[in-house]
């Protein structure tokens, strides 16, 4: 499906089947520049979202799939020069960025909030720490590392296995908002 299409004439059909498509080659081109599978993922999830979002105002002469390899590359090149060291964050739940979601969904938004704490306290006590320092504080891997007095390489192991542990938990949650975005519930 490399033809040009209108932007604006993607529907959900199309869509799916672009995601459908595209999906696995571009999280594979992704995981070039990366080198962290998760990160991939979250960067082509976020380029099919802004190509839903944005599909009434996209102007581009370039075929759908050269768009998106573009969008990929373009993420990637930002999401390097963001992070100086790779991290992944495919799940980095805040309570702001799910209360958009929760307003279409069934779940309140307490019941949501209920759902990220029990997960995040569900995780091993220095495993926690190290992600709340990270996800609510604010605080650069250095900067943990430097307060609890550990290396920036087992900050960065915490946050992996915070990630995997939390993704796991509320993987349940994390389809929910992918469908609802996609305005597909």
């Amino acid at each position: 499906m490399t033809r040009n299409i209108a932007y604006h004439n993607l529907d959900k059909q199309l869509f799916e089947q672009l995601f459908r498509e595209y999906f696995s080659p571009l999280c594979n081109f992704a995981l070039g520049y990366v080198n962290d599978l998760d990160t991939a993922k979250e960067i082509v999830q976020e380029v099919f979202i802004n190509l839903w979002n944005k599909k009434d105002t996209i102007t581009s002469d370039k075929s759908v799939k050269a768009y998106l390899f573009t969008s990929v590359r373009n993420r990637c090149l930002n999401y390097i020069r963001d992070h100086k060291k790779f991290r992944s964050y495919v799940l980095d739940v805040e309570i702001e960025d799910t209360q958009l979601v929760v307003e279409n969904n069934s779940m309140t938004e307490t019941e949501t909030q209920i759902k990220i704490q029990q997960a995040i306290e569900k995780l091993p006590e220095k495993c926690r720490q190290v992600f709340v320092l990270s996800r609510f504080d604010e605080l650069k891997y250095k900067e943990i590392a430097e307060k609890l007095g550990i290396s920036i390489k087992t900050v960065e192991v915490q946050i992996s296995k915070a990630l995997k542990i939390l993704r796991e938990e509320l993987k349940e949650l994390i389809i929910s908002i992918l469908l609802i975005i996609f305005g597909l519930l």
